[in-house]
């Protein structure tokens, strides 16, 4: 396992405990962890990964109404996608950086 996977699971297992209980920081945890997730994104996958982060983002909250463990559904994907909105943070900004490097 690389160092890439390893860092990106245990970003995500931040995300989803934080989704659950409530940390200190835990928003500039999961944001800083998703800057740090998304440098580790390969180049030939980043086209998938946006339009991932934007279906997330999109419709993480419409479990809500779903009884019982809606609410934890929504929690959790919240968290995941505020990690993942980071990544693609990175993700663009090493986009634009390769573009404009001459």
């Amino acid at each position: 396992m690389d160092t890439g996977k390893i860092i990106r699971l245990g970003a995500v297992l931040v995300a989803v405990v934080a989704g659950l209980i409530d940390l200190p920081q835990e928003a500039a945890i999961v944001a800083t962890l998703g800057l740090v997730a998304g440098y580790f994104i390969e180049e030939e996958y980043s086209q998938r990964f946006l339009i991932g982060v934007l279906a997330l983002a999109l419709a993480y909250g419409s479990l809500d109404p779903v009884w019982f463990i809606g609410y934890y559904l929504t929690a959790i994907l919240g968290s995941v996608s505020a990690l993942l909105n980071a990544a693609a943070c990175t993700v663009i900004v090493m986009g634009l950086v390769k573009r404009l490097k001459p």
